[in-house]
């Protein structure tokens, strides 16, 4: 257990203490406070899904768009290649 947080539990403990009061006197200096820092996360979290949600609605917009003209040209084209081939297999000399 010791490995894994970097020393003794009550060290660490110490440490992670004095550092978040350092931290705290620095943000509070800069006029952040605790809630501004969370409702900061918050909106950027909220922002990135809907960042997100509307990048794949628009994605999925695109995609049914050219599938409209995608997929009957395709099927258009297989229908030709296949037609085209049994006329090929009908009009071969080799085959007799």
């Amino acid at each position: 257990m010791e490995r894994f947080i970097g020393g003794s539990l009550l060290g660490v403990f110490i440490r992670l203490v004095l550092l978040s009061i350092i931290v705290g006197i620095v943000l509070a200096a800069l006029g952040l406070e605790p809630f501004d820092v969370v409702n900061s996360v918050q909106r950027l979290v909220e922002r990135l899904y809907d960042m997100g949600y509307e990048t794949l609605q628009k994605g999925f917009s695109y995609f049914l768009t050219g599938a409209l003209l995608v997929v009957p040209i395709w099927i258009i084209a297989r229908l030709m290649k296949v037609g085209g081939a049994r006329k090929k297999e009908n009009n071969d000399p080799e085959k007799g």
